[in-house]
């Protein structure tokens, strides 16, 4: 009598979840959204940072997500309008509540098409409802998510928020300062200056020698989506047809 078939590798779910198979698991994070956005015809990002904690009923931090969806609102609106042209761009997330969902929150308001990607967190992160549901990515490895956070992107929007926020913002000033992303006209803005300068002190930076006063360059603050969408319509229109989105060797 033979012996039941053993199950091939790839089928093996107790070996893809194995400390042998993270290889496997790390490439999958990269081939897996490749092909859907590809075949989605993702191809240009305006991606937004910012705090999962804040709520639009919250009388302190609710104006960060009011802004936030009027400003993802009024860029899917030109993205749509830029994509008639052949070189439109979509509203992308880290998929979660907060800014997150009021960024996606703003694309679906304008019927355009947005990005969550989600990552799995003991707690604060599931996919808000305003997701586009064919682009709702799941993450483990918060390194690959962050390489899909900037290999589309165009430019960053980056609301109030905590450690995560802190982390995506100067891991992306660190990628422009050195070059490691060949985006060098990628506007990385960052919305409430008083927020932020209360938070780093930017300058102290430069008087110390840590960074070159033209590195301060690299970050535009605002005060309203008006704002922001004036800075960013003709740099995005630019951009688009310019910028090599690929990686660095």
């Amino acid at each position: 009598m033979t012996q039941k078939k053993a199950p091939k590798a790839y089928k093996n779910l107790d070996f893809l979840n194995s400390h042998e198979a993270r290889t496997i698991r790390i490439i999958s994070e990269y081939l897996e959204p490749e092909k859907r956005l590809r075949e989605t015809n993702i191809m240009h990002t305006v991606v937004f940072f910012g705090s999962a904690r804040i709520h639009p009923d919250d009388p302190a931090t609710g104006k960060y997500y009011t802004a936030a969806e009027e400003l993802a609102y009024r860029l899917a609106k030109l993205g749509k309008s830029m994509a008639r042209r052949k070189h439109g761009f979509h509203i992308c997330t880290g998929g979660g509540p907060g800014i997150m969902e009021a960024a996606n929150r703003g694309a679906h308001r304008a019927g355009a098409k947005s990005v969550g990607l989600n990552i799995s967190l003991p707690f604060e992160q599931n996919p808000n409802r305003y997701i586009t549901p064919e682009l709702n990515f799941e993450f483990h490895y918060f390194f690959m998510r962050k390489l899909w956070f900037l290999y589309n992107a165009k430019a960053l929007v980056v609301f109030p928020g905590g450690f995560g926020t802190l982390d995506e913002l100067f891991e992306a000033l660190t990628l422009r300062q050195t070059e490691k992303i060949n985006k060098k006209n990628m506007p990385i803005l960052l919305y409430d200056r008083a927020y932020w300068e209360s938070m780093i002190n930017f300058e102290k930076m430069v008087q110390m020698g840590f960074i070159d006063p033209e590195d301060l360059k690299l970050i535009h603050f605002f005060e309203s989506p008006g704002e922001g969408v004036k800075y960013l319509k003709g740099r995005l229109e630019k951009g688009i047809t310019n910028i090599n989105h690929k990686f660095q060797p």
